[in-house]
């Protein structure tokens, strides 16, 4: 199966590489090309695309708010986000995964670990990695302007047990191991959380798992 990809940043030099790396790809296809937020926005909903690899930092509209518009849009419910950053000076990528973004990866990437990224999004999976995700989330989070929100009281104490480790980075088989469960009970568990709390992708659990207190600074 092809993943139609859309790219979306305001640098065309930077936009010809990626669809240069993209097209060489055999089960890629780039289907759109956006300097804009909000070019991105549209033509995610005029080419279908299953993945946009959307730049941060766009005139505009910026990246943000287009991840949030897609995330938004009932007939866009299958195009996944996935969002590019300088990682050492960009924090606004929390308020991407909070917007609705699957994941995040550092513009300096190599190519085949971009390609690797854009294969996991696209078949639904988060794209998070473990030290640099809590390490980001955790700095933002103890600003003055990180905003408080309340606990997730809904999930049982499994579950919550669950959501920590999700906020840890790990991934069903590795929360499987941790509590002594089955993968698939582990997975049924994330489902249920996710459900729950209204949550699009285990990014936005991480988010929840770090804004609730069941993973703090220091616990990675």
């Amino acid at each position: 199966m092809t993943i139609r990809v859309l790219l979306a940043d305001d640098q065309t030099l930077v936009r010809a590489a990626f669809a240069m790396l993209v097209e060489s790809a055999g089960d890629m296809e780039v289907v759109g090309q956006a300097g804009t937020g909000r070019e991105a926005v549209e033509l995610a909903r005029a080419r279908r695309a299953d993945l946009v690899v959307m730049d941060i930092r766009m005139p505009g509209l910026d990246g943000i708010e287009a991840t949030r518009l897609i995330a938004a849009d009932e007939d866009l419910t299958d195009v996944r986000v996935l969002v590019l950053t300088t990682y050492d000076t960009d924090e606004n990528i929390v308020e991407a995964l909070r917007a609705g973004a699957s994941g995040f990866l550092v513009k300096d990437t190599r190519p085949a670990e971009l390609l690797d990224a854009i294969r996991t999004v696209a078949a639904g999976e988060a794209l998070l990695s473990p030290g640099p995700t809590a390490r980001l989330i955790a700095r933002f989070l103890s600003s003055p302007s990180a905003p408080a929100t309340a606990g997730p009281e809904c999930l049982s104490d499994r579950e919550r047990e669950v959501l920590a480790l999700v906020g840890r980075g790990l991934n069903n088989t590795e929360i499987a191991e941790a509590l002594g469960l089955s993968p698939l009970t582990a997975k049924t568990h994330v489902s249920r959380i996710m459900g729950k709390l209204g949550a699009r992708d285990r990014a936005q659990l991480v988010i929840v798992a770090y804004e609730s207190g069941l993973v703090t600074p220091g616990r990675m």
